[in-house]
């Protein structure tokens, strides 16, 4: 063949971008950081439960039906292994059997339900003994010759705190003398009577003054009706113990002026000027044992006294 009549080759090169080399490379990073945050989180989990726990762990991976037969720690019977972990806070340990909480749970109730019950049965028993007491005074005083003429100024009644007994002057009949602590003769045999009754109750009790709104002429500022009334609180307190009563039963004695008036109306009736005896119930008690801290029976003296008994009081009223 002649050269003239070659044939023409012509070669065309195919150009090819570069291709794509996979992502199969990042599916295998993302498995690899997977793993390492798995492994993180059991080294911080092991970090973080007690040895107990621990165990109870290796023993169900070991042998997992003894081990749910018969509970016990680390047999995943609690909402969290965490310590403090799940929905109750105040968790101590990892692990908490929910059988266990429970138990305890209805355990405190029905202690607490038990202790509600006997309070109550007690504060009937109480108002029944109380109820007896008073009884036997409203007795006491009918029966009593030397009592029954007294007996309009003899007050008897239940209140919140007990049993209350109050006596209070007559405006021809006052339980002092005039501005002062010393008891009349009917006062002190009235309040001896009362005292043996009131051995009959283990119950303690409050003694309290009252006076009238009359005022003294040197006014609050010298020797007052906070004075006279705790005076002659005290001298009620020393006179029902010299009549028989047990000086432990008393907790408290104070002089209450004319703040609690038994007749509003009238500020200063002679009503008003009376000494009150509470025979205290548990509840009563115990109220003013948490007030004072140290329940003790406090004698309250009065300006210019010696004993509770006034050294020529100011003249004023009574």
């Amino acid at each position: 063949m002649s050269e003239d009549v070659r044939p023409i080759v012509i070669k065309r090169i195919k150009k090819v971008a570069g291709g794509h080399h996979g992502g199969a490379w990042k599916i295998a990073y993302a498995d690899f950081v997977t793993a390492m945050m798995a492994f993180f989180l059991l080294m911080w989990l092991l970090g973080s439960t007690a040895s107990g726990d621990l165990q109870g762990i290796a023993d169900y991976f070991q042998n997992p039906l003894k081990i749910a037969a018969q509970g016990g720690s680390g047999t995943g019977d609690s909402s969290s292994v965490l310590k403090g972990g799940g929905k109750d806070l105040t968790r101590s340990a990892g692990q908490v059997k929910r059988g266990d909480t429970d138990a305890k749970s209805s355990a405190v109730n029905l202690k607490e339900t038990n202790a509600e019950q006997a309070r109550k049965a007690f504060e009937e028993r109480e108002k029944v003994v109380l109820g007896e007491l008073k009884k036997n005074i409203e007795q006491l005083i009918d029966s009593n010759p030397a009592l029954s003429q007294f007996k309009r100024q003899l007050l008897i009644d239940v209140t919140s705190e007990g049993l209350r007994i109050q006596i209070v002057d007559e405006q021809n009949r006052p339980m002092f003398d005039t501005s002062s602590a010393d008891l009349k003769p009917y006062t002190r045999v009235i309040l001896h009577e009362i005292g043996k009754a009131l051995n009959a109750v283990p119950n303690k009790l409050s003694l309290s003054g009252h006076t009238d709104a009359a005022r003294f002429s040197g006014g609050e500022k010298g020797f007052s009706n906070w004075e006279l009334s705790a005076n002659r609180a005290n001298a009620s307190r020393r006179e029902l113990i010299s009549g028989g009563m047990d000086e432990n039963k008393v907790l408290r004695v104070v002089g209450l002026a004319s703040t609690v008036l038994f007749d509003k109306n009238d500020p200063l009736s002679s009503i008003n000027r009376r000494i009150s005896i509470i025979v205290l119930n548990k509840k009563a008690e115990e109220s003013l044992l948490q007030e004072d801290g140290k329940a003790d029976a406090v004698e309250v003296g009065g300006q210019g006294g010696v004993d509770g008994k006034m050294i020529a009081p100011p003249s004023g009223p009574g």
